[in-house]
């Protein structure tokens, strides 16, 4: 239960610890930073870490001169690809073994070879969408992995998705994470930042879940 408090008390006060690890640790904050955006994306186990509102915090703190803001991006955005490379590896060695192929009344031959269609098809803009989107993020490069996505594609779009996050979060703290307004409402902006994204994905799921019972009634009539 500490443990669980302690997250989430980082998470929402995010601001807080990070300024108190510079101030002691200096340098060391882009080592914490890198390690807490490599391990949320890339082990499917950890996708409750904060890393949409780190990125804000950290683009905060470069706006004060606190932080080198180049630097930060570059290793951000390595971290975030590296991570994603990670997962998908995990995920393109480990899944067919998990399931041990057509020997196994767990492997659904059928089933993986239409979500190998669907990420090769669509694949992409899953992979950029989710970048946005917490608890998604982790899982997608992993699913991608495991649905045999083409190493050459899934890079494309893991480095696109990478550097529209990374890039585009930082920037926004650096620009607006210092204005008084926000500074105040800090975990209410926090908060957005989980949720609305959280959001969209239910909102997206819920009408993909509709187009599917309309085709099907469709199909039936």
């Amino acid at each position: 239960m500490e443990l669980i408090a302690f997250v989430i008390d980082f998470i929402l006060h995010v601001d807080k610890h990070l300024e108190a690890f510079v101030t002691s640790y200096g340098l060391w904050v882009y080592a914490l930073l890198f390690l807490i955006i490599f391990v949320e994306t890339g082990l499917v186990v950890m996708p409750f870490l904060p890393g949409d509102s780190l990125l804000f915090v950290a683009g905060a703190m470069c706006g004060v001169g606190l932080m080198n803001y180049p630097l930060t991006v570059a290793l951000l955005l390595a971290a975030a690809v590296l991570g994603n490379q990670s997962n998908y590896t995990i995920g393109h060695y480990f899944g067919p073994r998990v399931f041990q192929w057509e020997d196994s009344k767990f492997f659904n031959k059928r089933a993986f070879d239409q979500a190998h269609n669907f990420y090769e098809r669509y694949g992409g803009i899953t992979i950029v969408a989710a970048r946005f989107m917490p608890f998604v993020r982790t899982f997608a490069p992993f699913v991608a992995g495991v649905a045999q996505m083409t190493r050459r594609k899934f890079t494309l779009f893991d480095v696109t998705g990478g550097a529209l996050w990374v890039g585009g979060l930082v920037t926004v703290g650096y620009f607006f994470g210092n204005i008084p307004f926000v500074k105040a409402n800090l975990e209410k902006v926090i908060w957005a930042l989980i949720l609305i994204p959280g959001l969209f994905v239910l909102l997206g799921a819920w009408k993909a879940r509709r187009g599917q019972a309309a085709s099907r009634s469709a199909g039936q009539n």
